[in-house]
């Protein structure tokens, strides 16, 4: 079947014509801030030190963090809000119907992290011994104590393994809280920014076409400075391997392994610190896997 116009009418593979409610996305309650841990308002309150101020949470008039004098910021109600609003404003029906969101929190709420899955939208990566469906991601960033830039960031999810991928080299939009920061101004560029899926889709195709040619612990340690890390990694990409081929695809689900799980199975635990900090180190781990990615020593790799 194929979806005949951006409105609600699906025409079926025998012609039927058949109405579709558009999926009211935003106002699902599976997906609303409202009422979370997310859902208060942000103030502001001067401090002693010139050129600073207090960020507090209105609710509860915990203080969350001090920021320069000139910086600004949605809440989170209303950055996320915005997001989600974005997505189904420039998505069809059928390809919002099953989305999985995540909404996680760090540092008392002043990180706000949202993970969207659309497992309709979709595309196979084969290797000569393995396929497995890729859906799309779409990833929202919002701080409010000054450590986070807004961010929006498109990838995608190995529904095999359930690895969260993002590339890095694709959609992006991040931009800071400052006194310039324009809240329409940012959620006019996500508009624009939409990701191609198909073509990120085709690289990692192309991945797995690649031949892993290379001694894996002289690549690793090329790209990954703790030779305790670079063990680990190893073992990772050898369990991946046996699983997808000796190619570029297997040794880029292994990175997406460390990015995406931090238990036993991995061998990449998370130390428990006594804060509250879990969800901002799992997206530490995926810029790192970015930055791998993107590095001379990877797409030399994979032109080879």
């Amino acid at each position: 079947m194929h979806i005949h116009s951006h409105k609600s009418i699906l025409i079926t593979n025998n012609g039927e014509r058949r109405n579709i409610m558009p999926l009211d996305f935003v106002t699902n309650p599976l997906f609303q801030i409202e009422g979370s841990d997310l859902d208060f308002k942000v103030g502001f309150k001067p401090t002693k030190m010139k050129g600073k101020k207090y960020v507090i949470n209105k609710s509860t008039g915990d203080y969350i963090g001090i920021v320069g004098d000139g910086f600004k910021c949605a809440s989170h109600p209303q950055f996320f809000n915005g997001i989600k609003q974005v997505i189904q404003d420039n998505r069809l029906p059928h390809e919002l119907e099953d989305a999985e969101v995540k909404i996680k929190t760090a540092r008392n709420n002043a990180f706000g992290f949202l993970d969207i899955i659309l497992p309709n939208v979709q595309h196979e990566v084969i290797t000569n011994k393995h396929r497995t469906v890729i859906n799309e991601r779409i990833i929202a960033l919002h701080g409010i104590d000054g450590s986070c830039s807004n961010q929006v960031h498109t990838g995608a999810i190995d529904t095999y393994c359930s690895n969260g991928q993002i590339t890095g080299d694709f959609s992006s939009i991040v931009m800071k809280n400052t006194s310039g920061f324009l809240y329409g101004n940012f959620i006019n560029r996500v508009k624009k920014a939409r990701a191609n899926f198909e073509l990120r889709c085709q690289m990692l195709q192309k991945w797995a076409d690649t031949p892993l040619n290379v001694d894996g612990k002289t690549f690793l340690s090329s790209i990954i400075k703790s030779e305790k890390m670079v063990d680990k990694m190893y073992e990772l990409a050898h369990r991946e391997i046996a699983k997808r081929g000796k190619n570029v695809f297997a040794l880029y689900s292994a990175f997406t392994n460390y990015s995406s799980y931090a238990d036993d199975h991995n061998g990449f635990t998370l130390r428990n610190t006594g804060h509250d900090t879990k969800a901002e180190s799992m997206w530490k781990r995926e810029q790192e896997v970015a930055k791998w990615i993107n590095s001379p020593q990877f797409k030399q790799l994979v032109a080879a």
